[in-house]
């Protein structure tokens, strides 16, 4: 393992984030409307730990792994739909960015990097979330839509890179899962992965893992 001392520098013109469990503690609202959902459809709820094991490929998965029965519970599309319009009205309710990923972004966006946000949740959730909390110092946000493979395809950091007109040889992802690995190697760039998000230390490295961080400061 490569554990980078705190004034490592990483020499990149492009910064590729995650956003859930990367940017944002999210958690706590993803729960919320996951259970909301469940009880509304009269379906038992899932505690906070199980719901950080669901997250990571998009709300579809997460409902699926929610639900029970998944995709075969004659429920599922009207639970999933009750969860997408909860969250649209509360994904802000509790959800704000980790300690020193302002100050991050702002010292990322003084050198004259590149930021996007790469994200596997909806695209209109992630907008407006990037928008609220990062405004100007996120240049491209990209979230899941029907019409592009989600991560770990490649198609939405090749999107990223396209509209930030940005090289891939200078490019590095930033993320907190094995989804986020798996991406960056699809991608062809190295990644980055962090500590203080939904997935630990030994999750990590045994999916592949080889750079790893546990504070945002570390990634100037």
């Amino acid at each position: 393992m490569k554990r980078v001392p705190v004034h490592a520098q990483f020499n990149f013109d492009t910064y590729i984030f995650d956003l859930d469990g990367t940017l944002i503690s999210s958690l706590h609202d993803l729960a919320a409307s996951c259970n909301y959902a469940l009880k509304l459809n009269g379906m038992p709820e899932r505690t906070l730990e199980e719901v950080r094991m669901f997250v990571g490929n998009g709300v579809k998965k997460l409902m699926e792994r929610a639900v029970p029965g998944g995709l075969e519970n004659e429920k599922f599309e009207k639970t999933l739909q009750d969860f997408r319009k909860h969250y649209m009205v509360h994904n802000m309710d509790n959800t704000k960015p980790y300690p020193d990923v302002m100050e991050m972004l702002e010292e990322l966006k003084n050198r004259g990097k590149n930021i996007a946000v790469v994200s596997n949740k909806f695209y209109a959730a992630t907008r407006e979330i990037c928008r609220h909390f990062f405004g100007d110092l996120v240049d491209v946000a990209i979230g899941e839509r029907e019409n592009i493979k989600k991560k770990p395809a490649p198609d939405t950091v090749n999107e990223a890179l396209r509209q930030l007109h940005a090289d891939r040889e200078r490019a590095v992802y930033i993320g907190d899962s094995d989804v986020d690995v798996m991406t960056a190697k699809n991608s062809g760039m190295p990644c980055i992965s962090v500590l203080w998000g939904f997935r630990d230390h030994d999750f990590l490295l045994a999916h592949g893992a080889s750079i790893l961080v546990s504070s945002p400061l570390q990634i100037l």
